[in-house]
């Protein structure tokens, strides 16, 4: 089988236009984010004076840093250990909830989707980018990164879909250009019964049936229309009307952002794909210009070095992505881009994302030297008095797998197998436990929840944040944004007085 070829310059200029593309849309849609009825905008509105900084990109620069110690495909583990560095302060949905989680010792899978409601919204979805341009050519292998980072705070949900949709779309967006091909590559890549895949097929029924853009939006918005304007079904919709309907890059844009609902999301992940597909040439200078080449990231994005530029992004990425690109079999840089006979066969494969998506996502998962650990909670990860749990332990690398548990005072564990166990407690079950396993006389933790601690979340309801800093309560900034000030101020007044040139006479 002969290897798809990507030209280094034109991969170049696509992603910097992916990442330009990124934050032009996002710029776009901020102000009117969450907005649930429509627009008629055809240009920015206000008017900015740079970008505006969004978790849309931020989160993505937390992988970056994350990629750039740990490797191309590091383990589940690192994923949340840099959320939790960096992004612990969110106080929004699903980062807060995954955030609660961890807190209370789960780690992902579980921590994802325990008692987090938001698991279907956009959080997921708009950090598909930085897997397209790390894996130009192979949507396969961008789908299957976008489903392990979406874990952190959407397993389970239609918001793994979302990514693995885009992340897939993107990345054969680099080598293919018709729209129809790329949404059957993306549709390829997560179930048939998935609403994100429902919510595509209607779109593409409605562009097919010559419906307006207008009539599409209020079929998706009544048919699959939420309560939640951050749902990631309605809103993947809008993201695929802008770019059906849309007659240019600025069009498609303001196209998905007058849908309502999420709009800095749809914008920016379709800014981010015209900027793949048309590279730097496709984006006109009328939306460049307002908003620069820099990058402006959040408040609560915490402890980053993230790039300062659009350029410095760009070349930190393609470090990235020569490495992921060496170490592939089926795509090679070159002087030019050369596609082989059998392109769509290559660019449709599935295999290893049918089997990414068996993994257990009822289970959290820690290291053991650099070897994965993970602890099977077969359900929820609460146990309840009187009430026996079975849980096992797997390892990456071991199929014949010896272990102990350390368990709390008062429970018995009763072994089934060779790492298969059941819990029991006769007593009333402590709000937070530990338990221990032990491995070739090493030791790793998870965590189990009582009743007390698991008494469920509102549905829709959010956890608490600062009404100063908006971060999440027990990780307020105020302090630190007070200091930050202050040091700023004292810089300012800390510089030599400049003296103005003597006149020449």
């Amino acid at each position: 089988m002969s290897k798809i070829e990507i030209g280094r310059k034109e991969y170049t200029d696509k992603v910097y236009a992916c990442w330009l593309g990124k934050n032009i849309g996002g710029t776009l849609g901020a102000k009117w984010e969450n907005v649930k009825h429509t627009h008629a905008f055809n240009y920015y509105e206000p008017m900015p004076e740079e970008a505006a900084p969004n978790d849309d990109l931020d989160l993505q620069l937390v992988w970056l840093e994350m990629l750039e110690d740990q490797g191309c495909d590091p383990s589940l583990y690192w994923f949340a250990q840099y959320w939790n560095r960096h992004a612990r302060c969110y106080g929004a949905n699903e980062y807060a909830f995954f955030m609660r989680n961890f807190d209370r010792g789960l780690m992902p899978p579980i921590a994802g989707c325990f008692e987090n409601y938001f698991v279907d919204e956009m959080g997921s979805p708009i950090r598909s980018e930085i897997w397209a341009c790390l894996y130009p050519g192979d949507p396969q292998a961008a789908a299957c990164m976008a489903w392990k980072d979406s874990l952190v705070d959407h397993a389970g949900g239609e918001g793994t879909y979302g990514e693995m949709f885009w992340a897939a779309v993107e990345a054969a967006a680099f080598i293919e250009t018709d729209i129809m091909t790329l949404i059957q590559i993306g549709l390829n890549m997560i179930p048939v019964s998935s609403h994100i895949a429902r919510v595509t097929r209607e779109v593409l029924w409605c562009y097919q049936e010559k419906l307006t853009w207008g009539e599409a939006r209020e079929k998706v918005v009544t048919t699959f229309g939420h309560d939640q304007p951050a749902n990631a079904i309605p809103n993947h919709g809008f993201t695929l009307i802008g770019w059906l309907y849309g007659k240019d890059f600025g069009d498609r844009l303001c196209k998905a952002v007058n849908c309502g609902y999420d709009s800095d999301c749809t914008a920016a992940t379709l800014g981010a794909l015209m900027g793949i597909l048309d590279g730097t040439m496709g984006i006109p200078e009328k939306w460049s210009a307002p908003i620069g080449n820099g990058i402006v990231t959040h408040l609560l994005t915490r402890g980053l070095h993230a790039p300062k530029t659009i350029e410095e992004l760009t070349d930190r990425t393609i470090v990235l992505s020569e490495k992921t690109v060496a170490a592939s079999d089926d795509v090679v840089f070159g002087e030019k881009s050369k596609t082989p006979d059998d392109l769509l066969t290559m660019l449709f494969r599935n295999e290893r994302v049918n089997e990414i998506r068996k993994q257990d996502i009822h289970a959290g998962v820690t290291l053991l030297g650099n070897k994965e650990v993970w602890f099977h909670y077969s359900g929820e990860p609460v146990l309840r008095k009187g009430i026996g749990k079975i849980v096992y332990i797997t390892m990456e690398g071991r199929d014949e797998l010896q272990v102990d548990l350390i368990v709390p005072d008062g429970w018995t564990c009763t072994r089934l197998g060779g790492a298969k166990f059941q819990l029991y407690s006769s007593r009333p079950v402590a709000d937070r436990n530990a338990i221990k396993v032990l491995i070739d006389s090493k030791t790793v933790e998870f965590g189990m929840l009582g009743p007390g601690e698991a008494k469920g979340f509102p549905a829709g309801e959010h956890v608490d944040v600062c009404p100063k800093c908006e971060a999440r309560v027990g990780a307020c900034i105020c302090d630190e944004l007070a200091q930050e000030a202050k040091a700023k101020l004292l810089k300012k007044q800390s510089r030599p007085m400049e003296m103005p040139e003597p006149l020449k006479v």
